[in-house]
């Protein structure tokens, strides 16, 4: 399964990069190719490209704030959560992102 997303948090710092890594560690660990964008109080990092939405199988949006290019994902599955259950409940998160793709 291929997985991208985004995160962002209110204040666009802790929140929004632990959400990242909490997603990525927990696709790799069950194999998926993954990919998480992060729109912090610095701007955007890791920026998905249009090639990488496309290919994608599932689009996790990990936000509590506008995110910025969201029209990009208008054709995918997307899994809408909040940053803190992307942080705290990584599994379950990952795994109603499964159900999406079935």
């Amino acid at each position: 399964m291929k997985v991208v997303g985004v995160t962002a948090c209110p204040t666009g710092v802790a929140h929004t990069y632990m959400a990242q890594e909490a997603l990525e560690k927990e696709c790799r660990k069950r194999g998926y190719e993954v990919k998480i964008e992060t729109q912090g109080s610095i701007g955007i990092e890791n920026e998905l490209s249009q090639e990488e939405v496309d290919e994608a199988d599932v689009v996790i949006m990990a936000v509590a704030v506008f995110v910025e290019g969201e029209e990009r994902f208008e054709d995918k599955k997307i899994l809408n959560v909040d940053v803190n259950d992307a942080i705290s409940k990584t599994a379950k998160v990952i795994d109603e992102a499964e159900k999406l793709v079935k």
